[in-house]
């Protein structure tokens, strides 16, 4: 059984993410994953300097003895549905935009649809915020410059059409 931790907001496969602040969010490392913790921040902050779209990252910190955590910025969803349909469409315009912006600057998200054997909404990393449609969890995202050309087109091209099913899901709602 998974450690419940005080103020959890999510928990994924891998990790916990809890409230910190009204501000700010920590994902849970715990046991020896220093690689992971410090790659996952890597591609946030290089995303980050693109745009917008990647909840942004604040810190590397610890939560206890036993654990590191990945701290950002805490964003509040809201449900899309409440909103019209065109409004929608400018929304999903916008991230189309800037998921175009990062994939030329060389950042791939990989995760918009989760895997249909894994618990949850199918497309969990993607929020509809006050600023528009937000990407979470980069934990397996690439970067072009380490994975290579090949891998990194191949991983576009899955992202695209992942991006056409959410289109596809916002807007039949």
């Amino acid at each position: 059984m998974k450690k419940h931790y005080p103020r959890t907001l999510s928990s994924g496969a891998n990790n916990t993410v809890i409230a910190l602040t009204e501000s700010e969010v920590g994902k849970i490392f715990a046991g020896d994953t220093r690689s992971d913790i410090g790659s996952e921040a890597e591609k946030m902050k290089f995303a980050n300097q693109v745009n917008d779209l990647i909840v942004k990252f604040v810190r590397l910190d610890e939560l206890n003895e036993e654990a590191e955590m990945l701290v950002m910025e805490r964003v509040y969803p809201m449900d899309f549905r409440a909103y019209e349909y065109e409004k929608r469409e400018l929304w999903l315009e916008v991230l189309e935009d800037e998921l175009s912006a990062l994939h030329q600057a060389g950042f791939v998200h990989r995760d918009l649809r989760r895997p249909s054997d894994m618990v949850g909404q199918p497309f969990d990393n993607i929020l509809l915020t006050a600023q528009g449609f937000r990407l979470i969890d980069v934990g397996i995202s690439a970067l072009r410059s380490q994975v290579g050309d090949r891998l990194f087109d191949r991983f576009v091209a899955q992202e695209l059409k992942e991006l056409e099913e959410f289109r596809q899901f916002v807007l039949s709602r």
